[in-house]
């Protein structure tokens, strides 16, 4: 089949899964799981071949790291799986209901979006826990994975269609693309694809945004700050500093830059370095830094830049709005931390940073769909839409207005023969 066909088989396909009770999306998942499993050994021989391969087309080390597939990812990717069918489902729920008059109710209700686009980076798992997050939710979906991972790609897509397809699920509602023009005809699909998740560059993302007339949920960059206020303690810095960053550096919610209030910039930076600088981290720092501490001078550049790896620029600043400022200018609205003692200080923080996720006195790589018991997550929207922060299942959803009557029209509400009037009396659920 060519992408529009491909568009068309998940469009008919999301009419009958929106219509699929609960207890056959859970077992199709469950099913999902067992076949995993059952599969481990050929889905790690194929993530093994994409390994060789991106070694030897120098792919960067965090990027091969995100790239492995082993027996470890497969018991977590599993072990997401099962946390996601204890979650309840999100579609068909009643999110609001009233009475028109006698007789005459409104209900607002939760379902599907339909069929959702998703372009993702070299992550296999990825691939199943956005198949399996649109599964819950009702959603057919369309995958293009990085080309480096493209046989891991075909067989965990595999897997899913046929173990679903068994336990019920509509042939079609999983469908894996796989060249970049794949992507380009995907864009002109406003007719078949009802919504469009891209998940990489800034530059990938604006070419999307740019090139269709689907609506685009997502990210461009990842640039997450950590302002430690002047009244912080500083052990609880340098270790939130730390996790934000070297945690896991190849991923959008891990710190950039790496805000320093000036009353305890002589006292924390040295801490500050030298438990960075264990964890193999480079610094980059503005003057006022580096008259404190030997490192790398910072550029403009470098504090709107998502390096992705072990790199942090640091800047000095003078209070609590300074910072602000730095991250409303420089940051990408995805997720800030503060590091304080001072409740006033943490909620003019979160009151006035621009951004999805805000955070008091943690580290940002709780920002992710799963920590947020959302069933893991699609993506990442710094949109000021439907869905904003990680997105999980209620972001693959939107609702519908059902209205029930009873021989009822408007002319006997309106106009100059009208006798009734609306009660609009809330229906308590």
């Amino acid at each position: 089949m060519n992408i529009s066909e491909i568009a068309a088989a998940a469009k008919s396909a999301s009419i009958g899964l929106a219509a699929v009770k609960t207890d056959i999306k859970n077992n199709a998942l469950a099913q999902i799981a067992k076949a995993l499993k059952q599969h481990s050994v050929e889905i790690i021989a194929a993530n093994q071949q994409d390994l060789a391969e991106a070694a030897k087309n120098n792919l960067a080390g965090p990027l091969l790291k995100r790239l492995k597939f082993d027996n470890g990812k497969i018991a977590q990717t599993v072990a997401g799986i099962e946390s996601l069918i204890e979650l309840d489902d999100p579609s068909g729920r009643t999110l609001s209901a009233i009475e028109l008059d006698a007789g005459l109710e409104l209900y607002k209700v939760s379902c599907p979006i339909g069929v959702i686009g998703v372009v993702f980076e070299s992550r296999p798992d990825a691939l199943v826990q956005i198949s399996t997050l649109c599964l819950k939710s009702g959603n057919a979906v369309l995958l293009k994975g990085g080309s480096e991972a493209a046989k891991t790609n075909r067989i965990l897509a595999e897997t899913i269609a046929q173990a679903s397809e068994k336990a019920g699920l509509p042939k079609g509602w999983i469908q894996l693309l796989e060249t970049r023009q794949d992507v380009a005809e995907m864009l002109g699909l406003d007719e078949s694809i009802d919504l469009i998740i891209p998940r990489g560059s800034n530059e990938f993302v604006r070419y999307i945004m740019d090139n269709t007339n689907i609506p685009v949920l997502g990210h461009a960059d990842g640039i997450c700050h950590v302002y430690v206020a002047g009244d912080a303690d500083l052990d609880m810095a340098v270790n939130i500093a730390v996790d934000s960053k070297c945690q896991y550096v190849a991923v959008c919610n891990a710190a950039e830059t790496l805000l320093v209030d000036s009353e305890i910039a002589e006292e924390f930076l040295p801490k500050a370095k030298a438990a960075l600088e264990q964890n193999g981290c480079e610094l980059r720092g503005c003057e006022r830094t580096a008259s404190i501490i030997d490192v790398k001078p910072a550029t403009e550049e470098d504090f709107s830049t998502e390096y992705l790896d072990y790199i942090l620029s640091i800047k000095i600043v003078d209070g609590l709005d300074a910072a602000i400022e730095h991250i409303n200018r420089y940051g990408s609205k995805h997720t800030d931390a503060i590091v304080t003692a001072e409740t006033s200080k943490a909620e003019r923080f979160m009151a006035l940073v621009d951004s999805a996720n805000v955070f008091v006195n943690c580290s940002t790589r709780f920002s992710d769909g799963f920590r947020y018991n959302l069933g893991a997550e699609v993506g990442i929207s710094t949109n000021k839409i439907h869905a904003r922060g990680p997105v999980g299942l209620e972001g693959l959803l939107i609702y519908k207005w059902k209205m029930f009557g009873s021989g009822q029209t408007v002319a006997d509400y309106s106009g100059p023969n009208a006798k009734k009037k609306f009660t609009h009396r809330k229906i308590e659920n």
